[in-house]
């Protein structure tokens, strides 16, 4: 039966990493790695996790704040390298490409705001399941990386949206902290980098247990 429920939500933006794609334990060992490659004090896993959705330079200067700021693109590179060795075991989370197909079904635009590059948000863009799944992106190496709400502020003036119709769905408080700032409604997921207990203050709509759940919601009330 066709859904007729008004959109509360013209566009809906997806954090890209622990929120869509299952790949948070793969970047907190890639920091660590990184970090002691070079010789800095390895970060445990929640300082890590922490820092994931930041752009990369500032999440790794925040992970290894004694690695000199001379010593800043070798730990970029190292951190790159040992990501590179594990791209490949990464996939989206199970649910993800049915919730995504059920959105764009029913009129949602659908965008990406990323602290991945754009190199990298393009190599899996480029999966044969997801081309044609996104209307738009932004990456933190092109604009401001979060949590300024530059991302979503360009998303909005893209597709002529204003704040009270954009949606953000992440799994960090930069995410929920980017929305708030750029003015627009959040939803925040407990199943990727972040804690939860630091998400009410930021004033999310909802806090998703998973993707289900997630699915769920946004079919009731976005």
């Amino acid at each position: 039966m066709p859904d007729f429920r008004p959109r509360r939500f013209d566009l809906i933006a997806f954090d890209w990493d622990g929120t869509l794609f299952d790949s948070t334990a793969i970047i907190v060992r890639s920091i660590q790695d990184a970090v002691r490659d070079v010789g800095g004090t390895v970060p445990t896993d929640e300082a890590a996790a922490w820092v994931i959705g930041m752009a990369l330079p500032q999440a790794l200067a925040h992970a290894a704040p004694d690695v000199p700021r001379e010593r800043y693109t070798e730990l970029g590179n190292r951190y790159r390298y040992h990501y590179l060795q594990h791209q490949d075991d990464l996939s989206l989370f199970d649910g993800v490409l049915p919730m995504l197909e059920g959105l764009r079904t029913r009129g949602h635009l659908l965008a990406v705001a990323t602290g991945k590059s754009r190199r990298g948000l393009d190599q899996v863009l480029h999966q044969v399941q997801l081309r044609g799944m996104f209307d738009g992106s932004r990456t933190a190496d092109e604009t401001a990386g979060k949590p300024h709400p530059l991302m979503l502020q360009e998303l909005m003036a893209e597709f002529g949206v204003e704040p009270e119709r954009l949606l953000m769905i992440g799994d960090t408080t930069h995410d929920l902290a980017m929305a708030r700032a750029a003015g627009c409604a959040s939803v925040g997921v407990g199943y990727g980098a972040h804690d939860t207990a630091g998400f009410a203050e930021l004033g999310p709509l909802c806090v998703a247990s998973s993707v289900a759940d997630l699915h769920r919601w946004l079919q009731e009330h976005a």
